[in-house]
């Protein structure tokens, strides 16, 4: 156990969670030799075996060791469920327990956030720490970035039912696509992964293990963050709890809270920065008074449909066997390949939800197996599950902490489909899978739709299916939201408006969601913040 004398002191940052931006931000910060630097996890090491298998991620989402084990509030738009909601809480954060799919998202999200009034958002000037942080498979291109540290790999497994049901995508008008990330995502195709050999590739793998050993990165694991410590207006350090006992820690320069889109809001309102009506109802002090903290959170809400099929297999008749469980652990051990490399989405698409849209609003996730529900063992006959986002959603929830106890989870609430506009794109959704499961590629295999059910037609049923088969798709972003509005929290240089010496550098940033998947955007939030932050200095 670290002595007080080893833990507590001055640092040049403190940098609060260690997820994608925190590691990237660890990475980049001490790579002068004359800066410390100190990164903060609530979580354990990323050394559980089932975070490196990428199949792992059923025994890691719902696990206290991994996952923060957070719900969110009855939701109304899902017929009053609550659901279980999925943070990493480990080395590596979310991109230990993630899906681990590659996504930029499209270059109009970028350029919105420039036309927001963000200076230095839009594609162009984001694809370059794209390309720098990428290391892609087929090498460096305009669009790619080869020998960065975030790999980017193809997935080491296929399956038959999968290409057919790309093939039944274009006879609807999906045509293939060899690049979800040059700016424009439509079209079909395998979803790239952060793999390497097939093997999960982490934020922790990638960007803080290779400089764990500099003398001037001290990396604590279980340590919880209470609160920023601030000096009037300006934040000066962190306090946080281990091993039982609380210690103090001070930054030279500043606080950068990288925590995600639900633990970063919480820490700021437990250090007294917020909402002062939600600060005071809880008798904390109104330090700073923020109104954007927690407000402006976005999810892709995913619909997942089910269709039985014939004359195919699927995972579910492999995981259902001894012998097909032994013939998957073999080839993994053999070659790193088969399903247990697998992403938990293998084929993924990305169409419109009618001609009016300029851009494609629809992600679809295409998997060779089907459940209950994720963690559910796999249904006892073959099926398939083709689950479909709204990327745009304009239902738009908060969270907030709900107690002064640190140890008590926030109150999280998506308030998904509470915008009309969202009800009508979940409802075009199922229409364009249904259409596309009775094209002419699939008649062999005899789908027969199990979820919502052929027998759900009318408006109002289907509605109410929809309530009953939505859930999270775990891209929760803009509680911290950039901009210049009295709902931001953070200007374009991600410094906490009316604060000194505090950033917040994380997915909460976000002022609007992005098309598409989101560790992947995160890490490149960092590395664009990493210059600031360093070029800031040198200016001083």
């Amino acid at each position: 156990m670290a002595s007080s004398a080893t833990i507590e002191g001055d640092y040049d940052y403190i940098i609060v969670g260690a997820g994608p931006a925190g590691c990237v931000l660890a990475n980049r910060l001490s790579a002068d030799p004359q800066t410390r630097v100190l990164l903060l996890e609530a979580g354990k090491h990323d050394n559980y075996h089932w975070i490196h298998i990428p199949v792992g991620y059923l025994y890691c989402i719902g696990n206290p060791r991994t996952d923060w084990m957070m719900k969110t509030a009855p939701e109304p738009g899902l017929n009053g469920r609550t659901l279980l909601y999925p943070r990493g809480k480990v080395l590596g954060g979310c991109t230990s327990i993630n899906g681990m799919i590659y996504m930029r998202g499209q270059a109009a999200d970028y350029d919105g956030w420039r036309q927001m009034g963000n200076k230095g958002w839009g594609w162009d000037d984001v694809l370059p720490y794209f390309r720098k942080t990428e290391d892609h498979y087929l090498g460096a291109s305009d669009q790619h970035g080869s020998g960065g540290e975030w790999k980017v790999s193809k997935q080491r497994v296929n399956w038959d039912i999968l290409l057919a049901f790309q093939r039944a995508a274009q006879e609807f008008g999906i045509h293939p696509t060899d690049d979800f990330n040059s700016g424009t995502n439509e079209g079909s195709g395998f979803f790239e992964v952060n793999q390497n050999r097939g093997v999960r590739w982490n934020a922790a793998k990638a960007f803080l293990k290779p400089v764990r050993n500099r003398a001037n990165l001290r990396v604590i694991t279980e340590a919880h963050t209470d609160h920023i410590l601030l000096n009037g207006k300006r934040a000066e350090g962190v306090s946080f709890r281990k091993d039982g006992k609380i210690h103090e820690v001070r930054a030279q320069r500043e606080v950068l809270l990288t925590a995600g889109a639900i633990n970063s809001p919480k820490i700021l309102e437990l250090s007294g920065i917020g909402r002062a009506d939600i600060l005071s109802s809880l008798g904390l002090p109104i330090v700073h008074a923020l109104a954007g903290v927690g407000e402006n959170l976005q999810d892709h809400l995913q619909l997942r449909t089910v269709y039985g099929v014939s004359n195919a297999l699927t995972l579910n008749h492999k995981a259902n066997s001894v012998l097909g469980k032994l013939a998957m652990g073999l080839e993994y051990a053999l070659r790193r390949s088969g399903p247990l490399s697998m992403a938990p989405s293998q084929l993924g698409m990305f169409s419109r939800s009618d001609d009016s849209r300029d851009t494609p609003d629809l992600e679809y996730h295409v998997q060779p197996l089907s459940t209950d529900k994720l963690g559910d063992p796999l249904h006892p006959y073959p099926a398939i599950t083709v689950s479909v986002c709204n990327l745009r959603p304009e239902s738009v929830g908060s969270t907030h902490t709900a107690s002064t106890d640190c140890d008590v989870q926030p109150d999280i609430r998506l308030n998904y489909l509470a915008a009309e506009s969202d009800r009508i794109v979940a409802l075009k959704s199922i229409g364009q899978v249904r259409k596309i499961m009775q094209a002419e590629a699939l008649k062999r295999y005899s789908p027969k739709e199990l979820l919502p059910g052929p027998a759900v037609t009318s408006e109002k049923d289907l509605l109410h299916a929809i309530g009953d088969i939505g859930t999270t798709i775990f891209h929760p972003i803009g509680t911290c939201k950039m901009g210049q509005d009295d709902r931001a929290v953070v200007n374009d240089r991600l410094q906490v408006h009316g604060l000194d010496g505090l950033r917040v550098i994380d997915a909460s940033i976000m002022p609007k969601i992005v098309s598409g998947n989101t560790a992947s955007p995160v890490v490149m939030i960092a590395e664009k913040a990493a210059e600031m932050i360093l070029a800031g200095h040198k200016a001083q």
